[in-house]
């Protein structure tokens, strides 16, 4: 009887998890909804007020996506006055809702990431997580590993979608 040999595992291909990258996020949303007056009027002293006896410490640390969920005209320096209470507090802030946080998120983690490692290797992104992984995550991803990897999958090592190949040409003229 022969061995079984484990081809993946012993295959070049390396796999990108990108769960990982928000996996240990904490995200709030703060709606400024209730901070106008009838929730429909922005009043800047009871704005102001507002804003002031907001407890900021219940973000500390996370993610804060900073929204309106009423169909108020909220003026640009509104936001302005909401992120310099945040902006010493939360770890970021983002005007949107959660998704929008979450993608900046990831956004941020991809940017600072070393895309560099993966030069001329099979890349796979890997596509079945436990948590929400933004969709634009995937596009971001790809924007950094095409013009470094040698091919680029997504999936499941056992059952993947090929995306991209890196031409012969490419890649000796390089």
């Amino acid at each position: 009887m022969s061995e079984i040999v484990n081809k993946i595992k012993e295959s070049k291909l390396e796999t990108v998890d990108l769960e990982k990258f928000v996996e240990d996020e904490s995200f709030s949303v703060l709606d400024i909804r209730p901070f106008l007056f009838k929730e429909m009027i922005l009043r800047e002293g009871e704005f102001r007020e507002k804003l002031e006896n907001h407890d900021w410490n219940q973000y500390k640390d996370q993610w804060l996506a900073i929204t309106c969920t009423s169909d108020a005209i909220i003026p640009s320096w509104a936001w302005m006055l909401v992120a310099t209470k945040a902006h010493n507090i939360a770890k970021e802030v983002v005007f949107g809702d959660e998704s929008e946080a979450r993608m900046a998120a990831v956004k941020q983690k991809i940017d600072e990431y070393n895309w560099e490692k993966y030069r001329d290797r099979f890349v796979l992104l890997k596509g079945c997580s436990k948590m929400e992984v933004p969709a634009g995550a995937y596009l971001e991803a790809t924007k950094k590993l095409l013009p470094v990897a040698g091919k680029l999958m997504y999936g499941e090592a056992c059952s993947n979608v090929p995306v991209y190949r890196k031409s012969r040409k490419n890649a000796s003229s390089k």
